[in-house]
């Protein structure tokens, strides 16, 4: 991927697992038009949640419009600021004409949110000086050979600096996870599609968002935890916050616990490789209700794995990201050296580094998958955090959802 795709297109799904979508420019807020038609797959209306008549209550209509706009059939929205929490669900778990509303406590796929995560264990390893950020993953992972690893390290890995191109790019990839979507691929597999590619710039001399990093990175984790990635997960992050509610499946499992809604996506995972778009002719026959999304629901998130097979609610992420961002999982001077990592990537506004993204006054990641979207920001200096899960993977014109509808709500609770 290019460096401006990532606040462009195609990789914003790098299989589904990017960062940022259109530029990230919180000046451009707007994300409605008076020309847009609403389809029988536009959302309704009705909402559960708290906050009703608070300060951010003035947010819901803004949420309803852009739902509108991008065909999004459900979404989850919680804003937290030091004086109020306002939390809301909008719309229905499924496109049935019987489906229930979805619920602030539903179950969503969250993506490359999950490479947070990966990132803060492999961070923890290195404040127990397991791990150094400038050792070559070589050391920690002999049994990977190959000559393309020669000079790649562990902060390589999660600032996506390393060179590696990314297997979720390959279109023999998508082509087999269009044909055999219930796979459970093994991590290995996916390093070795990887390294069989060539590299895309020696190690540091540039950036590209890789999966190919992160699963990487979550095997160097496994090596040194001797455990499955996500008993890591669970003891190293998910028990000390108490997030009863956040899980990495296994490899072999396809499950969301209940309650969740269905994930949607237009196209195909080939189709998307070459743009996220509908043509003209499609996103008007969706926008009128005759061209549905698929459900994409049930397909095995295990080609993510440390990279973004990860499943939340906007609760836990909440409290997940408020830590990633604000510390208590990492040594104070790790902790500072992960926020100064963070640089520009591209000219839109948004930036990276040890894996912890940035989107304007925000710091923390997005997601996106076949099926569902998610952002998850906080801004240290404002203390206000803003979550979006939404059931769709990008709207019939390509646009990445969960930050299309993030943008016009940090624009309205962080002014200026």
């Amino acid at each position: 991927m290019q460096t401006q795709q990532l606040l462009g297109r195609r990789t914003v799904l790098t299989r589904g697992l990017l960062l940022a979508g259109a530029a990230w420019g919180l000046a451009a807020c707007g994300t409605t038009g008076s020309d847009r038609t609403t389809s029988s797959t536009t959302p309704s209306p009705s909402s559960t949640g708290t906050g009703a008549g608070s300060d951010l209550d003035k947010l819901r209509p803004i949420v309803e419009s852009a739902m509108s706009d991008l065909l999004v059939p459900g979404v989850v929205v919680l804003v937290r600021t030091p004086e109020e929490t306002w939390q809301q669900a909008f719309g229905k778990r499924s496109l049935a004409a019987d489906a229930e509303d979805i619920t602030v406590g539903d179950h969503f796929r969250i993506g490359s949110n999950t490479k947070t995560m990966t990132g803060t264990c492999l961070l923890q390893l290195v404040d127990e000086r397991k791990v150094a950020l400038d050792d070559e993953v070589r050391e920690h992972l002999p049994q990977f050979t190959s000559d393309k690893l020669r000079g790649v390290t562990i902060a390589q890995l999660l600032d996506m600096r390393s060179g590696l191109r990314s297997y979720t790019e390959l279109k023999s990839f998508n082509a087999t996870m269009d044909a055999e979507p219930a796979k459970a691929w093994h991590p290995e597999e996916l390093v070795k599609i990887g390294l069989a590619e060539p590299v895309d710039f020696a190690p540091g001399r540039d950036w590209h968002y890789s999966n190919t990093n992160t699963v990487l990175a979550g095997l160097v984790v496994e090596h040194h935890d001797a455990k499955p990635l996500q008993e890591s997960f669970r003891s190293r992050i998910l028990d000390t916050l108490e997030l009863a509610d956040t899980s990495q499946p296994p490899i072999t499992s396809a499950a969301i616990p209940d309650p969740h809604p269905r994930g949607y996506m237009y196209g195909t995972n080939v189709s998307t490789l070459t743009s996220t778009a509908l043509s003209e002719a499609d996103q008007q026959r969706a926008r009128s209700g005759e061209l549905k999304p698929g459900d994409y629901t049930d397909a095995n998130p295990s080609w993510g794995w440390a990279a973004g097979a990860g499943i939340s609610t906007a609760a836990d992420l909440t409290t997940y990201v408020e830590a990633l961002v604000g510390g208590g999982l990492l040594s104070a001077d790790l902790q500072k050296q992960r926020l100064d990592s963070v640089k520009p990537v591209g000219s839109a506004g948004a930036g990276y580094g040890l894996a912890l993204a940035s989107f304007g006054p925000m710091l923390g990641h997005d997601g996106s998958l076949p099926g569902f979207t998610s952002f998850m920001g906080h801004d240290p200096k404002s203390k206000t955090t803003v979550i979006v899960l939404t059931t769709l993977q990008s709207s019939p014109d390509g646009r990445m959802v969960a930050n299309e509808i993030a943008r016009p709500i940090i624009g309205a609770v962080i002014p200026g």
